[in-house]
């Protein structure tokens, strides 16, 4: 059985930082694109970073561009989110996911595996 599980999230005052980390269990994710998406009470599932199964490329939401670092050492390692500079309005539940392929996109109906999620609150 293939599970994401998320670790990392909590309370920050804004200005602070967090690392969020996803593992993988029941499998390595070579040949996947790794992303996480956020999920804010009353608003849709959102696209935050991704980064392709060959560790070169990242994408980030134009919100997060600057502040957010997504990283990867190999197929076998988690997969991070580093987090610089929180807003409040950064607070939501964060999904770790996986797509196979090369393609990375920023839908969230097209991966393949998802995490439970990890909580990030972040304080005024």
């Amino acid at each position: 059985q293939v599970q994401l599980v998320e670790s990392g999230g909590g309370l920050v005052q804004a200005g602070g930082s967090l690392r969020l980390s996803c593992a993988a269990s029941g499998r390595t994710f070579s040949g996947y694109a790794m992303a996480w998406f956020r999920q804010a009470p009353g608003k849709e599932r959102e696209f935050v970073a991704a980064i392709s199964w060959n560790y070169g490329n990242t994408y980030y939401a134009d919100s997060v561009k600057g502040r957010f670092t997504i990283s990867r050492n190999n197929a076998k390692s988690p997969v991070y989110l580093q987090m610089n500079s929180l807003k409040p309005e950064d607070t939501a539940v964060y999904y770790c996911a996986a797509r196979s392929g090369l393609v990375v996109t920023t839908t969230y109906g097209e991966y393949d595996y998802w995490g439970q999620g990890t909580q990030v609150t972040v304080s005024s």
